[in-house]
């Protein structure tokens, strides 16, 4: 108790050079809080956005030919069939649950209301592939009796049912699509990220009404074992040829088809993210040297200055390990209690960014946040502490070690 109370009355008098001391501590740590948790919010922020879809998610779509190829002229527009859809399952081994997509823009009415929404002919494969939600009481999706038998059953997405419905519950109410009733089997909850609702029926019921020659322009599938960006880009060069000989255009030609690759682009923006991890963590770390260094140039300033007391204390009788132990405590204390000021200022900082960034997500239709739970591993706190605390201690020891050596009459002489 009299070393803390000789410690703290020390402190209290060289108020300047404690809060130098400190200022350094905190500045540090603080900077390495926010730092760390302004990427880690960033990353968590993108990783959810990526969680409401399935990221395994392949889309390849049938264009116009833009090159001649084999005697065919360019310009001709391409389509697909049932012979592509096989051609997928049976060529592509990372491919699986394959569906034919057709999509119309109509008229759906019910009652007096009436809205104009995409409607979309799909298999039942189609729920897993974009990651649908269809929660307890809202119904079910579309499943294979529904195909075989061409039913006229269509699932909404909600929003759909707020504006048409007003409020009610849509589930086995009929509506007219186009000129033809359906009856709503279920309700998406997943909010759409692009566009407006959509509305979802048989495949098979799609091709009679809108392609009697049982064409369409669109194929969806998932994938497996796509880990790396050039495993997707083997997959999409593949996806490419195969359809490029089914179809006779050139593999090289751009504009006959296009492919969307969610697990590429997820695996990409996860690279950029790494990246950016790793940059804030050198920026951190490079603080933190110049917090150690701070630190340690007012611990030795701060034991130069104090060598006359130093030899005072040992002509009263001092041992020089107590003089040596208040020493380290007072480094100890400093670091620690400035450090634990820094870290709180660097937790409350991003957490109140954290906050106004969800509130304003909230306001958004899409729910959609940049930045979210921006959290930072303790063991970087404690790291980062321990290493200030141990740099102040040996800053401090150092120099004090070689002071309490001096004879007192030759310390007192000290300037």
């Amino acid at each position: 108790m009299n070393t803390l109370q000789e410690i703290f009355a020390g402190l209290k008098h060289n108020k300047l050079r404690t809060i130098l001391t400190g200022l350094s501590v905190s500045w540090g740590i603080f900077i390495l809080i926010v730092l760390l948790g302004a990427g880690n919010g960033l990353r968590n922020g993108v990783t959810s956005n990526f969680s409401s879809r399935a990221t395994n998610t392949v889309q390849t779509g049938a264009g116009e030919t833009s090159m001649p190829f084999q005697g065919l002229k360019s310009g001709r527009t391409l389509q697909y069939s049932e012979k592509e859809l096989a051609s997928v399952n049976a060529n592509l081994k990372e491919a699986y649950s394959e569906t034919g997509i057709i999509e119309k823009n109509a008229t759906i009415t019910y009652q007096s209301e009436y809205v104009a929404y995409q409607v979309v002919g799909c298999n039942p494969n189609y729920e897993s592939i974009f990651n649908l939600k269809l929660e307890q009481g809202n119904g079910r999706f579309l499943n294979r009796l529904d195909l075989e038998a061409n039913k006229k059953v269509v699932v909404i997405d909600k929003k759909i049912q707020d504006v048409v419905f007003k409020g009610k519950t849509a589930l086995g109410e009929y509506v007219k699509i186009g000129s033809i009733m359906f009856q709503v089997i279920g309700v998406n909850t997943k909010k759409n990220r692009w566009g407006d609702g959509k509305a979802y029926i048989p495949f098979s019921t799609a091709q009679l009404i809108y392609n009697p020659d049982r064409k369409f322009r669109s194929i969806a599938m998932s994938v497996k074992g796509l880990e790396t960006t050039a495993l997707n880009e083997e997959f999409n060069d593949k996806l490419t040829h195969n359809m490029a000989q089914s179809l006779r255009f050139d593999p090289k030609d751009t504009q006959a088809m296009w492919i969307w690759n969610s697990q590429r682009e997820y695996i990409e923006t996860m690279k950029i993210f790494g990246g950016i991890t790793i940059f804030v963590s050198i920026i951190g770390i490079f603080t933190l040297i110049a917090g150690i260094v701070g630190v340690s140039n007012i611990m030795l300033v701060s034991v130069k200055e104090r060598t006359r007391e130093f030899g005072i204390r040992k002509a009263l009788g001092a041992p020089p390990a107590h003089i040596l132990r208040s020493i380290i405590i007072e480094s100890i204390l400093i670091t620690s209690i400035f450090g634990y000021v820094g870290m709180m200022l660097g937790v409350g900082l991003t957490e109140l960014v954290n906050y106004f960034l969800m509130q304003s997500a909230a306001g958004n239709p899409d729910g959609m946040s940049v930045f979210k739970d921006p959290t930072v591993s303790l063991n970087y706190v404690l790291i980062s502490t321990t290493i200030l605390i141990v740099a102040g201690v040996i800053a401090g020891y150092l120099p004090a070690r070689r002071a309490v050596r001096i004879k007192p009459i030759e310390a007192m002489r000290e300037e």
